[in-house]
């Protein structure tokens, strides 16, 4: 039974004065490890969640304010939320939010209402998502700097929290000749697979493997840094090996109202070629229905990442259709498509492999970002040459630099497009 079930039954119950049962805990999953927080019910009614305990499993901490005076502050990540007992209003970076019901203390603990955590938390941009079909709250890893303005151009946002400004200390000074509407964009860099998924093994017939949810997060941690260089805001859609839901991808990317979402993959040969271990090159997917049997093995390959996810329902109507046709009434397809292109363009100029070209394939992991979306397979990890250029790291820094200046070009060229300056 979910959270909010089960204090409807027990409401119900409550009427004809039979004892309430016991709520159960707020499932709180961070990567692989999942944590119970204690619930009770709220004296004004609805739920309250036990707010130690909340900052424990989120990896934060509660900070008493001063002793005795019933203020204390909820840290998660680089959020903070002042809250006292008996008050409905916390404070965050100045701001003023009314909550729906108050904070209290009950048995020398302190609880908030349990909307702190599954709405507030999420708008704010503390790194965490609330699942309410599992009555689940996930929390993700992230890399933020400033604040950032509105961007200029319409797209299918959905509601997404602002991101917290970092310390002014932490925030470089952009060149002089990048406009200030440049340095807003942000881009999330989505390192594929992680946890138990491995994704891709290779190379063919060395016995020492490696992995592509290892390539992925280190090229990816690149290619952060290569953005962050150039003025460029970045969330990551991971920094550890954890597991994030193919879904979740994209729906951190909207979360942060990104303008771009780049996941990074590492590519198979197909065991049937002819020597499948000869098979190099680098490509770069946008989000259509597949064209060719070829892109069609690729996305079937990287979409499998789904039963490593808890419960996950492969049999429901694939979401690719609905989306298909929402994206052809706004601009996302295009310039999905233009995207592909600077990428793949600016790989050639470093990459060893052949180009094998833009392509367009039902990835899982860009149906549910709504805005522009590529992913990039950077090499075949069943090459021995390539495995070992995608694992050299000042190869990876060098294309990583490569595709961050293929993402300014694509920014500086909308801007122009766009009159937003530049």
């Amino acid at each position: 039974m979910s959270l909010l079930g089960a204090f409807a039954l027990t409401w119900q119950l409550s009427a004809v004065a039979v004892p309430s049962p016991p709520l159960p805990p707020l499932a709180v999953r961070s990567g692989d490890r999942l944590q119970s927080v204690p619930t009770m019910r709220h004296p004004d009614g609805g739920i309250a969640v036990r707010a130690d305990a909340l900052a424990d499993a989120l990896g934060g901490q509660l900070v008493a304010l001063s002793t005795g005076s019933g203020r204390y502050r909820l840290e998660v990540g680089t959020t903070g939320v002042d809250l006292e007992a008996g008050n409905a209003l916390v404070v965050v970076a100045d701001d003023t939010i009314p909550l729906r019901a108050g904070v209290f203390r009950r048995g020398g603990q302190l609880y908030v209402p349990l909307a702190l955590a599954t709405d507030l938390l999420p708008r704010l941009g503390a790194g965490v998502l609330f699942d309410p079909e599992k009555a689940e709250l996930r929390q993700f890893s992230t890399v933020t700097t400033a604040r950032r303005a509105p961007a200029p151009r319409p797209r299918a946002d959905t509601p997404g929290p602002a991101l917290m400004s970092a310390p002014a200390d932490k925030v470089r000074s952009a060149p002089a000749n990048r406009s200030a509407s440049l340095r807003q964009r942000i881009v999330v860099v989505d390192a594929g697979h992680g946890g138990p998924d491995n994704g891709m093994s290779g190379p063919i017939g060395v016995p020492r493997k490696v992995y592509e949810k290892n390539i992925t997060l280190a090229f990816a941690k690149e290619l952060r840094d290569a953005l962050k260089q150039r003025e460029i805001q970045v969330v990551m859609t991971r920094t550890t090996d954890t597991l994030i839901a193919l879904g979740d991808r994209g729906r951190i990317a909207n979360q942060a109202k990104a303008d771009l979402f780049l996941s990074v993959h590492v590519n198979a040969a197909n065991p049937r070629w002819n020597n499948p271990g000869g098979a190099r090159g680098f490509e770069t997917y946008f989000l259509a229905e597949a064209k060719t049997e070829d892109e069609r093995r690729v996305a079937a390959m990287e979409n499998e990442a789904i039963r490593f996810e808890t419960d996950a329902d492969v049999t429901r109507d694939d979401p690719l259709g609905f989306i298909m046709r929402d994206m052809a009434q706004n601009e996302h397809l295009r310039e999905s498509g233009r995207l592909a292109e600077l990428l793949q363009a600016g790989m050639k100029r470093v990459h060893p492999g052949p180009s094998r070209g833009v392509k367009q394939a039902g990835f899982r992991v860009l149906v549910t970002a709504f805005m522009p979306a590529v992913l990039v397979e950077i090499g075949f990890g069943t090459n021995k040459l390539e495995a070992q250029y995608m694992t050299d790291t000042e190869r990876q820094r060098e294309l990583a630099a490569t595709l961050a200046d293929a993402v300014v070009r694509y920014l500086e060229q909308y801007e122009r497009k766009v009159g937003g300056g530049g």
